[in-house]
């Protein structure tokens, strides 16, 4: 990636078509300043050709597709949203237990005047990152590092802002051997009575239990082009056909994406990206989401701590649909 405050040259499969777009501009802009001729009304034309095929590609896009989207490698991740949106930031480390895990990060953080605890999954930028950052999979040490953050801002009465960006919790051996469920399992208990306003985002990838073990919150919202699920599509594939060759299917049938969680009322809401997604323009996406925030935690700070403790379980408790079918008793005769 070179820089997330320029235009992506990333293309994805489906996204093929502007490529060409975009080559043609970039021609007969070289050919305007080296001939120094007005191609201005070449470039226009252009220009609103690629608009118009934009809203062709994005306006109607698969499950898959969406996938994809949310896993672009120009997508901006949770410190390009931190060092934008905050006036400050300090980072904490550590579990307290047994080490520091880059996966997740988190500390202290000013919005504002808004005093904050901000955590998140960090996926890193390049190779190197993305193995330092274990490409957003925790390990346990990460989730006990976000509840000692979430316990601070307790303490403190801070809100917590939570990003969500995870293809799931590390699955090594050395992860279950330190307790990985177990931690998971700990931050939803803790969370679910954490007194203190919890709003998370969903911004990349939502996956498992990796995601919901810094998503438990008063509010969830999901960015467009992202998803929530207990299992990929690639994985859900190769359980169901014994091959990835089915993930387009699996992630329709799974119905993952923000506009299925939202009409199935396990997300809040939605909040629209810049058309082409996120990474297309990042500070127009880093200023939607700073105003939302700042919204949100205007309304919650409002609310009696014991009122939003019993709204919160009650959310969780309402979510899900099922089907009571009588049974007839045996005859016996």
């Amino acid at each position: 990636m070179n820089n997330q405050n320029e235009v992506t040259m990333v293309f994805l499969e489906f996204e093929k078509p502007l490529e060409s777009l975009y080559e043609q501009l970039d021609k007969i802009k070289q050919v305007g300043q080296e001939g120094d001729l007005d191609v201005e009304p070449m470039i226009s034309e252009l220009e609103a050709k690629i608009k118009k095929k934009k809203k062709e590609i994005y306006g109607n896009l698969s499950g898959w597709q969406k996938v994809q989207l949310s896993r672009h490698p120009e997508r901006p991740y949770t410190l390009y949203y931190i060092r934008t949106i905050c006036d400050k930031f300090e980072e904490l480390h550590g579990d307290r237990h047994y080490k520091d895990d880059k996966a997740i990060v988190g500390g202290l953080a000013k919005i504002d005047r808004q005093s904050v605890v901000i955590i998140g999954h960090q996926k890193g930028v390049n190779t190197k990152m993305r193995q330092y950052r274990n490409f957003g999979m925790a390990n346990p040490e990460g989730y006990r590092k976000a509840l000692r953050l979430m316990k601070l801002a307790e303490k403190f009465e801070l809100p917590v802002i939570s990003f969500i960006d995870t293809p799931g919790a590390y699955p090594g051996v050395e992860a279950e051997e330190r307790g990985q469920a177990e931690a998971i399992a700990r931050n939803l208990f803790e969370m679910a009575q954490l007194r203190t306003p919890i709003i998370c985002y969903v911004i990349g990838e939502g996956a498992s239990g990796g995601a919901i073990g810094i998503g438990l919150g008063d509010a969830v919202y999901m960015f467009e082009n992202t998803w929530y699920s207990v299992i990929s599509p690639e994985s859900c594939s190769s359980i169901l056909w014994r091959s990835w060759d089915y993930k387009e299917q699996a992630a329709e049938s799974l119905r993952l994406t923000s506009d299925h969680m939202f009409s199935n009322g396990l997300v809040d809401g939605v909040i629209k990206e810049p058309l082409g997604g996120a990474h297309s323009d990042p500070e127009t996406m880093a200023v939607v989401l700073k105003k939302h925030i700042k919204q949100q935690l205007s309304k919650y700070k409002k609310i009696p701590i014991d009122e939003l403790i019993d709204a919160r379980i009650a959310k969780y408790r309402g979510m899900g649909e099922f089907l009571e079918i009588e049974v007839a008793e045996p005859d016996e005769s």
